[in-house]
């Protein structure tokens, strides 16, 4: 909910955020843009807990809707 709180800062008006939790995890948290996976906390991404990840879903993010 932080993460989805931030981009929601970053990008007011401009991101649809949906999240899913899963009974038995923590959940799948992952990141597309245009149908792009950008992040993905399954595949490895692990959880976006430092600048770097934030920057990089940031960067596709604006990338994408052309910021």
């Amino acid at each position: 909910m932080k993460l989805k709180t931030l981009l929601e800062d970053e990008f007011p008006g401009d991101l649809e955020i949906t999240s899913e939790g899963t009974p038995t995890t923590t959940g799948w948290f992952e990141v597309q843009v245009n149908g792009v996976l950008i992040h993905s906390k399954k595949n490895g991404d692990g959880f976006v807990d430092n600048s770097q990840k934030m920057a990089k879903i940031v960067s596709a993010i604006k990338n994408a809707i052309g910021k």
